[in-house]
């Protein structure tokens, strides 16, 4: 099993940068949380089991995981089981990916408060949609909406991801088709609107806080900047546009695939450059500028980054009464089950059976012992995080 393990990984950054980071920068509570989970996860502390081959005899070690929703080891399992219970929900109509970007004039306000931002981001996105469906089509429509903050060198890049399906309940109570061919809704109006919307909502709260001027600066070049929505329409049916936005629904800001070399002072990664046709560049960043930046995309505590609106949220649908009639248009959503997948099946790379003993490949790996978590000392986080790197 370790052979599949990247040759560097993020706890090794976090290792071998951690204390200096927490000596220059003051970290959250949550970003110190993040980084003590990434270096204990799937290592002894954490517990797990030995497993011997029926065949061979070989003896191994399974470490359980963090569940750190900031882990690049954890995520694959949680994405495969979104995906398959999105797509039991989804109405089987064309979907469009539509994602809104925020200029980076307002970062500052973001780091201010995250939490506000990205609430009021949220709102703006589906305002602007809800608007559109009712304005263009007189329908209530639908969004499943993923919030990202990173860009590809880890710089703090604010968007969202977006599937809108093609489809709506009309003011007349009957389900309706909407959208052209190759496009939902115009997007240099989408753009308009959605500034319109997201600017004027930070005002207002920045006014309630008793902060009215001090992004004034940054929200006046804000309204001054062509902002971005692109939209792009699914040739396929909807279980593959939602496995294709299941891509960004449990990603973190890097993996450790993107990992290329760690040295004493520098970390080196491979990062996509869309300013040239999306080509995969080099970029090295001393460790503990590395680390800051990701710490900026270590979300709040109970932050919510994955929100369905409109006739995908459950709140929507009972108050509506929404029903599929199959003698309609649109008839009902797809309830064909797939195969259950356990954690430990999904969270390992395609073709990889985790049963199978790695060494002869015929025996099957039993379990013949539970291994028990390390309890940690008493202590603060911090300096539980500080014991752990260099």
């Amino acid at each position: 099993m370790a052979a599949l393990r990247s040759k560097h990984e993020l706890a090794t950054v976090v290792h071998r940068f951690g204390r200096e980071l927490m000596a220059k920068e003051r970290l959250a509570g949550v970003q110190i949380k993040a980084l003590h989970n990434i270096l204990r996860c799937r290592t002894a502390v954490m517990g797990g089991h030995k497993q011997v081959c029926t065949h061979c005899s070989e003896k191994s070690y399974s470490y359980n995981s963090c569940a750190d929703r900031h882990c690049p080891k954890c995520q694959l399992s949680k994405q495969s089981l979104w995906i398959e219970k999105v797509t039991r929900l989804a109405l089987p109509v064309k979907h469009f990916h539509i994602i809104f970007t925020v200029p980076h004039h307002l970062n500052r306000v973001c780091l201010w408060n995250p939490t506000m931002y990205y609430n009021l981001l949220f709102s703006a996105v589906w305002r602007t949609l809800h608007s559109f469906g009712y304005s263009h089509y007189g329908v209530e429509t639908g969004a499943i909406a993923v919030l990202h903050s990173w860009g590809q060198n880890l710089s703090l890049h604010p968007h969202v991801h977006c599937i809108v399906p093609a489809a709506g309940y009309s003011i007349k109570g009957r389900w309706k088709r909407i959208g052209k061919e190759k496009y939902l809704y115009a997007v240099h109006q989408l753009s308009t609107t959605f500034r319109g919307k997201f600017l004027d909502s930070i005002k207002r709260k920045l006014k309630t806080l008793g902060k009215p001027e001090a992004f004034e600066a940054d929200i006046r070049r804000a309204y001054h900047t062509p902002w971005v929505v692109f939209s792009e329409a699914s040739m396929a049916g909807p279980e593959h546009v939602i496995a294709y936005l299941g891509q960004y629904t449990h990603r973190v800001a890097i993996s450790n695939d993107r990992i290329k070399d760690i040295s004493k002072t520098h970390v080196r990664f491979i990062a996509k450059d869309y300013r040239d046709r999306g080509r995969q560049k080099p970029v090295s960043l001393s460790g503990v500028e590395f680390l800051r930046r990701f710490c900026q995309h270590v979300f709040p505590k109970g932050f919510v980054r994955i929100r369905r609106f409109g006739i995908y949220h459950s709140t929507t649908i009972r108050s509506m009464g929404l029903q599929f009639n199959a003698e309609e248009d649109i008839p009902q959503p797809n309830q064909q089950t797939t195969k259950q997948n356990t954690v430990a099946e999904t969270s390992q790379p395609a073709g990889f059976d985790h049963g199978i003993c790695q060494r002869c490949k015929k025996g099957r790996l039993v379990v013949v012992a539970e291994l028990p978590r390390i309890r940690s000392p008493a202590a603060s986080l911090p300096a539980l995080l500080t014991s752990m790197v260099l």
